[in-house]
């Protein structure tokens, strides 16, 4: 549906500006698929939050994660609706969850924090940054970089969750790691039969040989 109304909208812009070459054209295609995709997604996910009275910390959950998700990567639903539902459950029962769960005591919730960390780290290293075949991240250096980030905001997520007074806000830095780093694992991606962009290009370029 989405696909459909970008090229109706080239089709009468390019109409409009001929002097857009096909490669311009592409780029601003994928800019605007990107653009109306988002609008939904925002729609439905700040709007089912504010039903469940849980908008402030959706909100809050979106802020915490996206910089970790950013580097770390993480799987992309291969159509619109997958994405738009993907998206709402992600962060919607982030906060949620962050809401209802109660560690009980200082030690459990160091207990939990520490695993969080031990896995986000192994998955960390074994799969970020996780791309997908749509937008793969094929530079050593970029991929160098992206983990190191990783690594670091993972850290930081952790320890912040005990500076922060809120038991809420506090159970999503935890609860925040631990599911976007299931994002980015093997078994997530086999799932929902999605593949890692930079491993297909290793193969690939394996098969020319």
């Amino acid at each position: 549906m989405i696909d459909k109304i970008v090229d109706k909208i080239m089709i009468r812009a390019r109409a409009k500006m001929p002097e857009v070459d096909d490669e311009r054209a592409e780029v601003i295609a994928f800019g605007l698929n990107i653009l109306i995709g988002e609008i939904p997604k925002l729609i439905l996910l700040f709007g089912l939050s504010w039903i469940l009275g849980i908008l402030k910390y959706t909100v809050i959950s979106f802020l915490i994660i996206s910089p970790y998700r950013k580097f770390s990567g993480g799987i992309h639903l291969k159509t619109h609706l997958g994405c738009i539902v993907g998206t709402t459950i992600f962060f919607c029962g982030t906060a949620y969850m962050s809401k209802i769960i109660n560690f009980g005591s200082f030690n459990i919730k160091l207990v939990v924090a520490v695993l969080v960390w031990i896995i986000s780290i192994i998955f960390i290293s074994i799969y970020a940054p996780a791309d997908t075949e749509n937008i793969p991240i094929l530079r050593k250096k970029d991929r160098k970089f992206n983990r190191a980030l990783s690594y670091i905001l993972v850290t930081a997520m952790v320890i912040t969750s005990f500076f922060v007074k809120d038991r809420i806000i506090s159970n999503m830095f935890i609860i925040g790691t631990l599911m976007q780093s299931l994002t980015i694992c093997r078994l997530t991606y086999n799932i929902f039969k999605v593949k890692y962009g930079y491993l297909e290009y290793i193969k690939t370029q394996k098969d020319a040989i």
